[in-house]
């Protein structure tokens, strides 16, 4: 499967730390920020790891994104987002699977993904204009144009509502693309087809909701990420 990624003169490189810096397979790292802008845009799921009384958590949680700035958001009641929001350092990884590659071997069977790291110390975000904007951002992420559309949050739910803004600084990007890398010896022998097997996700038809009430038509923001009938 091929994927087209930012051109690395588009924008200033990553400059890893210690432990941002990509240990195995470090010809597939991407230095280039635009593309670890690119893997977090095309996302909709990260994995917020931290440690919850001495013990490690790992949890999947929304996310968006505003310049080199990560929101996280859920309950205020969450454990996970309460530790994170007390100062300790998180862990914070997208991963995007593009395809699974068939080797002439089983130990070079890989996959093709794109994936983003970050560490680094969340800050809550508290004060009602910035949440506010980390919110939209969160939405715009997940569902485009439904800030718009839909009613905003009062204040009852920006009361239940843990936001975290968390930097790009400390990041990693990774890309693996292209076939197997098999030995000679499997591939003079030819014993077993090898190849790519793509991974593309689509949106499909706009369901509406069974509670749905008057003559809506589906909102031009929802039909633009819809798969076109013809498509389907």
């Amino acid at each position: 499967m091929t994927e087209t990624f930012p051109s690395p003169s588009q924008s200033p490189r990553l400059s890893p730390t210690e432990r941002s810096t990509v240990q195995r397979g470090k010809n597939r790292a991407v230095a280039d920020r635009a593309v670890l802008h690119s893997i977090l845009d095309a996302g909709l799921v990260c994995h917020l790891s931290t440690v919850v009384d001495g013990a490690p958590l790992v949890l999947p949680t929304g996310y968006g994104r505003d310049g080199d700035t990560l929101y996280l958001h859920g309950s205020t009641g969450a454990r996970s987002l309460r530790t994170a929001a007390a100062g300790v350092e998180v862990c914070v990884a997208v991963t995007l699977v593009d395809g699974i590659v068939y080797a002439r071997s089983v130990f070079h069977h890989s996959m093709n993904y794109r994936s983003a790291v970050i560490h680094g110390t969340a800050v809550p975000v508290t004060e009602p204009v910035a949440k506010i904007r980390a919110l939209r951002a969160l939405t715009d992420h997940m569902a485009p144009g439904s800030w718009e559309h839909a009613r905003v949050p009062d204040a009852k739910e920006l009361a239940a509502t843990s936001v975290l803004a968390l930097d790009l600084t400390e990041a990693a990007a990774k890309i693996r693309t292209g076939g197997p890398a098999d030995d000679e010896e499997d591939i003079d022998a030819g014993a077993a087809w090898a190849g790519v097997l793509p991974l593309r996700q689509v949106w499909g038809a706009p369901e509406p909701c069974e509670l749905l009430t008057g003559d809506f038509a589906v909102p031009a923001h929802v039909t633009a990420r819809a798969v076109p009938a013809r498509d389907r």
